[in-house]
């Protein structure tokens, strides 16, 4: 496991089918291996003010930690 639990991180793609954007923070609330061996999370997804917008799967590769280096911002949630 690469990430620890409960903590935030960044998407790194896109992930259409909930409106989701590469940057995008998410919180990591489980980790899952694959029948294939791939190591992958369940992510939840909040809007501005806390509320849950989206619960999915990726793969790990589509994480990355945060980094002391960048700035949160906000965008608008665009309609499908």
């Amino acid at each position: 496991m690469k990430f620890e639990l409960y903590t935030d991180a960044v998407l790194t793609c896109d992930v259409p089918e909930h409106r989701l954007k590469r940057g995008d923070i998410v919180k990591l609330v489980d980790h899952h291996v694959a029948p294939d061996g791939s190591e992958g999370y369940s992510i939840e997804v909040f809007n501005a003010v806390g509320d849950t917008i989206a619960v999915t799967t990726v793969p790990e590769t589509s994480l990355e930690l945060l980094r002391e280096d960048e700035v949160l911002a906000a965008r608008v949630l665009a309609a499908v």
